[in-house]
């Protein structure tokens, strides 16, 4: 993705239709040389209905450097990185996590821009990244193994979960924000 900089900007999804019941209110600001990107997020999974919000802190290279997430059952995490694979998580030390550099938090599309602008990308070109997944309601940190391909770089790119074997094609808006995740999420504005 070209490093162009950013203004501040809203986004919003919805929940894709007949899939589950969810919106997301997302801002994207400059700050301390990086962005902050915090949004709200009311969402579904399993049956289990959730309230979210989030705020995750990058550094001008879109490294994460800090995350915080609240529940509005009570749930808190809070993750710190020195953005190079080293992670703490409310204090205490996880080299479990050692080589994540991004996050993705399980309700939101807005994460998996985070390896799609950090990394450069050549058409077709396939990458592996460990990174932190975040589960929902209980927020559940654990490692996953995931692949991102260029299939048009700055525009279309498929996301792939190891574990799983879950896959979206991934179309981005012209900062690398998911526009539609096709089944998930569809962008509103």
């Amino acid at each position: 993705m070209p490093s162009r900089p950013l203004i501040f900007r809203t986004i919003r999804w919805s929940a894709w239709e007949g899939c589950q019941v969810g919106m997301e209110h997302a801002d994207i600001r400059p700050a301390d040389g990086g962005l902050t990107l915090s949004g709200v997020v009311i969402g579904r999974d399993e049956g289990v209905k959730f309230g979210l919000h989030y705020r995750l802190k990058v550094d001008s290279a879109w490294r994460t450097r800090a995350v915080h997430l609240q529940t509005t059952s009570g749930h808190v995490l809070d993750l710190e990185s020195n953005g190079q694979g080293g992670w703490i998580e409310n204090g205490a030390p996880r080299p479990d996590l050692q080589g994540c550099l991004d996050v993705d938090i399980q309700a939101t599309p807005l994460t998996n821009t985070l390896p799609i602008r950090r990394l450069e990308w050549l058409p077709g070109q396939d990458v592996e990244i460990r990174l932190c997944y975040i589960a929902l309601p209980d927020l559940k940190v654990s490692p996953q193994d995931q692949r991102y391909t260029a299939l048009t770089p700055g525009s279309l790119y498929r996301f792939e979960s190891l574990e799983s074997g879950f896959s979206a094609d991934l179309p981005v808006d012209e900062d690398g924000f998911v526009r539609d995740y096709p089944g998930l999420f569809r962008r509103l504005n």
